[in-house]
């Protein structure tokens, strides 16, 4: 059973149509990178996965889940599914051990102990773990990014999306987020993501998405995708991404 199943979703924005009927299969523990140029419909795409979007047509399973509107299945769905976005949303008066345990404790109802040895266990996952007395404000960007992976693995998802994660950070911090996306994806974690980079897609995505004006305008392993563009259009992108 595919750990997502995406089948002919359609999305609008008043008379504006993201989504134009996109169809998607993901196996479980396979790497998806989604690419294109801003306004394609990825971040869309990622949002109506985690119930974020509504959209008007078609049919999404994540993890078992139907996604449906039901505020209770919503939040059984959201218990399997972790999101990571470009701003790191973490709450600045609380250390960075009870931002991650907060969600355990409040939807989960996770004990307090098992929420304790459940955040240090995933903050050295991403390397912090002396970081967990620390307050966000007191780490870099890459280490806040790295924090808010960890409180989405502290939900232990089935599924993990992320939405142009490195994005805000410079090259050097960026590096140090995509190594952990990089560990989660060897340890077999279900993961899709949204990104503009491009050497990460191709090396540690199992599998590309190229989306154009609302469509998955090619799909493919990902070294033979950025090899052979078999479009115009993700010819061009390619190139354009290789000369930044």
């Amino acid at each position: 059973m595919p750990a997502v199943l995406i089948e002919d979703v359609h999305k609008r924005f008043g008379s504006l149509e993201v989504l134009k009927g996109v169809s998607l299969s993901v196996e479980p523990g396979q790497v998806i990178a989604i690419i294109g140029r801003s306004g394609s419909g990825k971040s869309t795409l990622l949002r109506c996965i985690n119930g974020l979007e509504t959209f008007h047509a078609g049919k999404i399973e994540v993890a078992g889940h139907t996604m449906t509107q039901d505020p209770k299945k919503l939040r059984e769905l959201r218990k399997d599914v972790g999101i990571v976005f470009q701003s790191y949303n973490l709450f600045p008066h609380l250390t960075v051990g009870q931002n991650i345990m907060l969600s355990p404790r409040i939807t989960k109802n996770v004990p307090d102990a098992e929420a304790l040895a459940l955040a240090k266990d995933v903050l050295a996952q991403v390397g912090l773990s002396e970081k967990f007395d620390s307050y966000p404000d007191n780490l870099s960007g890459g280490q806040q990014q790295r924090v808010a992976i960890a409180r989405s693995l502290a939900m232990q998802p089935k599924v993990m999306l992320f939405d142009e994660v490195t994005s805000a950070l410079d090259p050097e911090l960026t590096g140090e987020v995509l190594i952990v996306m990089e560990k989660l994806a060897k340890a077999g974690m279900t993961m899709l993501l949204v990104t503009h980079e491009m050497n990460f897609a191709r090396t540690v995505a199992d599998t590309t998405v190229f989306m154009h004006q609302g469509k998955i305008w090619e799909q493919g392993p990902s070294k033979e995708l950025f090899a052979n563009p078999q479009t115009p259009e993700l010819s061009n992108f390619v190139r354009a991404g290789a000369s930044h």
